[in-house]
């Protein structure tokens, strides 16, 4: 029996992470849930939500290289959307009901230019009220779920990095009643970024109102989308991107001697003679390939910041 045929038999997947196209309506929750029965292990997460609207890139971690994605959820991100200026809903997309509408004559006022000096306005460094409907806790409860209770969630802004915020294209559209211009963007953001909000408040900015229609996430950090699958056709085994590989991406590689190894999975420092830095995670793998450890430098010692246990099935099957 191949080793796919024992993962769907009920032997759990090996540690690794998983690229997976997320399709529209799904959510987050739901592509781990479904992970979980493919990969026969509860051990499944994934590294920033995705809303059911959305489409692309969400990263799974499994078995032990869950310990990874919280230093994935950190990278930045890349984005293809599409803004509708024309009218401000509750959600700031277009799942939700509609605040206001601009008049017709407001969105013929609307000049390519003022789009192009306010997308400027909305790139670099910039302060940033999420969604009322984000998934951020407010006194140990999501925004969301607040909002669906009823109550009125007002959010404080914080700092972002928009790095690009880039015009692909646009389009005048009627959809029903409603009219509207549709604007196609590509956005690389900080961790953190809310497109929403950016749609938000790029359709204020101009005076006509504005939300998310289409939102497709085309990479985190160093993976990209073109490497993910749907799940409808997804080998597990055969996709996992084993951890060393992962964290290799991630971080520098640091080639452990076989002894350097020993000493760090017993919870020891290393001293590296001629090694100078300090500050940066480093992914330390053993002369096995086995990813040993996140490691920290401080001058010419290391430290283990995260290690990383071998899981019941070698690192490498199916790799």
């Amino acid at each position: 029996m191949s080793l796919t045929e024992g993962v769907l038999a009920g032997t759990p997947a090996p540690s690794g992470i998983l690229l997976v196209d997320k399709p529209e309506g799904w959510t987050s929750h739901d592509v781990v849930a479904r992970t979980r029965r493919l990969a026969a292990t509860r051990k499944v997460g994934h590294a920033g939500t995705l809303d059911p609207m959305a489409t692309g890139l969400l990263i799974l971690g499994i078995q032990s290289s869950t310990r990874l994605l919280t230093y994935i959820v950190g990278t930045d991100k890349e984005y293809l959307a599409t803004i509708r200026l024309g009218a401000s809903t509750t959600t700031d997309d277009a799942e939700g009901e509609i605040l206001s509408e601009a008049a017709a004559a407001a969105l013929d006022a609307v000049q390519p230019d003022a789009v192009l000096a306010a997308i400027a306005d909305l790139t670099g460094e910039i302060e940033q009220v999420p969604s009322s409907v984000s998934a951020i806790k407010v006194d140990g409860k999501r925004a969301y779920a607040r909002v669906r209770a009823g109550e009125e969630v007002v959010l404080p802004a914080r700092p972002v990095t928009v790095s690009t915020f880039e015009l692909l294209g646009s389009e005048r559209v009627v959809d029903g009643l409603l009219a509207g211009i549709d604007l196609d963007v590509r956005v690389v953001c900080s961790s953190g970024t809310y497109i929403r909000s950016l749609a938000r408040d790029l359709g204020a900015a101009l005076g006509v109102g504005g939300h998310l229609t289409r939102l497709r996430r085309t990479r985190v950090g160093p993976f990209d989308v073109a490497d993910a699958r749907p799940l409808e056709d997804m080998d597990v085994v055969a996709r996992i991107i084993p951890p060393a590989d992962a964290a290799a991406r991630l971080f520098e590689r640091f080639d452990l001697t076989e002894q350097q190894a020993l000493d760090l999975g017993h919870g020891k420092r290393i001293h590296v003679p001629d090694r100078e830095g300090g500050g940066e995670p480093v992914a330390a793998i053993a002369p096995t390939g086995h990813l040993v450890g996140l490691i920290e430098f401080h001058g010419k010692e290391a430290r283990t910041l995260v290690n990383f246990p071998a899981d019941e099935i070698a690192e490498g099957a199916g790799a």
